[in-house]
């Protein structure tokens, strides 16, 4: 049996048998046990009864015994015939009516007459009715009740066995139908049909695996076009510099353009940004690996973005663009690679530097908050679209292409600096609009 949905009918099923099977027999014996203890107590009642009529009559209890075996002569508590069903002791204690172990004439201890059940006319104390253990038998009629009654059961049985069987079914059908929707989309998704989505029909464990699949089915297919279009950016960022460094050595090895500085100077370039491209591949894969050495120094971030600003100040001042720092006085120091952060500091004041205009600024600025050091770069350009805030930290993702291209752009400048603050055991955010500037928040843990 491999169907999930029929083993769940069929626990359902054992489930509601066994508890209707356990059920009718407790109510069986319960029945029967009340039904006996009514039969006894009607039979005592009964045996008082003849016993207080004929005192009555009589004034006496001589006799009496005659006139009960008479009455109680079938075999109606299964004893033999001319048997009774119990003893009867005189107002002295003796044994007037003698049934069971009980002789006539025989003293019963005061013990047994107090645990006997009383016979009064009057306010007078007759006699004691001594209970005998037995077990009443029941005549024809009284069977036919039972029977009714265990014939009810059974139906009864019958029918929760086929209710449960129908819910059962029903349930476990509806148990195992986001399993089954689950199971054919892991199938599609391993034959290459990638975005694979399953309805989320229930808020329980189901409805979870469900949310699951269809946010791991989400982000394989993102991940997977990711990787798609990272193959043809990186292609497109080698094949335009192998292609230039190609035509001028063929040309040159034709001697169609001879190899004066300026050629030399462009092919030189060509090569640097080749060279750079494979350092940012490198990096970041040392980075996903956790294999990226990191030199931890306690760190002053003032120094930290005077340092930086520096470095960029040349490049800004040609570009007409105010590159400014300040840190806030009293800051502590941070543990951090001086190195990797310069890095990081500076792969986002290049992206900045290539959407501000001449004109623009770009400041840099260190502060405290809730315990953490927070480094910012803002910068007055053209902003990003909301459509691709999302994105802009993935792999070789240019949010304008038209612009970024040509520019030295590799697409690998913001995951770098994520990678490398998360090593740090930092975040990185960034806040921008259409026309609003960008903001980039790095937030460090302090030293």
């Amino acid at each position: 049996m491999r169907s999930l949905a029929a083993k769940l009918t069929l626990l359902f099923v054992a489930v509601s048998l066994a508890g209707t099977l356990l059920s009718s027999f407790f109510i069986q014996r319960q029945a029967e046990r009340r039904f006996d203890q009514l039969i006894r107590a009607q039979a005592e009642a009964y045996y008082v009864r003849d016993v207080q009529a004929y005192y009555i009559a009589t004034g006496s209890l001589q006799g009496v015994e005659r006139l009960l075996r008479g009455r109680y002569a079938r075999t109606a508590y299964g004893q033999r015939p001319q048997s009774l069903p119990f003893a009867l002791a005189g107002p002295k204690g003796f044994i007037v009516v003698p049934a069971g172990e009980w002789e006539a004439g025989e003293a019963v201890p005061a013990h047994v007459l107090g645990s006997g059940l009383p016979v009064v006319v009057g306010s007078q104390r007759i006699g004691t009715v001594l209970l005998l253990n037995l077990e009443p038998a029941r005549d024809i009629f009284e069977e036919q009740y039972l029977q009714g009654i265990n014939q009810a059961l059974f139906l009864g049985g019958l029918a929760a066995t086929g209710i449960a069987v129908l819910l059962g079914a029903i349930l476990a059908s509806s148990l195992t139908r986001p399993l089954r929707e689950v199971a054919e989309a892991s199938q599609a998704l391993a034959q290459g049909e990638l975005g694979q989505q399953v309805p989320v029909r229930t808020r329980d464990e189901l409805g979870a695996l469900a949310v699951s699949f269809n946010r791991m089915s989400e982000a394989l297919a993102r991940a997977t076009q990711q990787r798609r279009q990272m193959t043809a950016d990186i292609a497109h960022d080698l094949r335009t510099p192998l292609t230039v460094l190609a035509g001028y050595l063929e040309a040159m090895e034709e001697g169609t353009l001879p190899p004066t500085p300026e050629r030399l100077g462009i092919m030189q370039q060509e090569v640097s940004g080749l060279r750079r491209l494979v350092e940012d591949l490198r990096t970041l894969s040392l980075a996903d690996a956790g294999e990226l050495p990191l030199q931890l120094h306690e760190t002053d971030a003032g120094e930290l973005l005077a340092q930086v600003r520096a470095a960029y100040a040349p490049q800004a001042e040609r570009q007409g663009v105010t590159l400014a720092a300040e840190a806030a006085p009293g800051l502590p120091k941070i543990r951090v690679d001086p190195e990797r952060m310069r890095q990081v500091l500076g792969n986002l004041i290049g992206n900045a530097l290539r959407y501000t205009p001449a004109g623009g600024r770009i400041s840099l600025s260190a502060g405290g908050e809730d315990g953490a050091l927070l480094l910012s770069v803002a910068d007055t350009g053209s902003g990003i679209a909301p459509e691709d805030l999302p994105y802009v930290f993935d792999r070789f993702y240019r949010g304008d292409r038209a612009r970024s291209e040509g520019q030295g752009e590799s697409g690998l400048g913001l995951p770098i600096a994520r990678s490398l603050v998360e090593m740090h055991g930092g975040t990185i955010s960034i806040r921008s609009g259409p026309g609003e500037g960008t903001t980039f928040l790095i937030r460090l843990p302090v030293a």
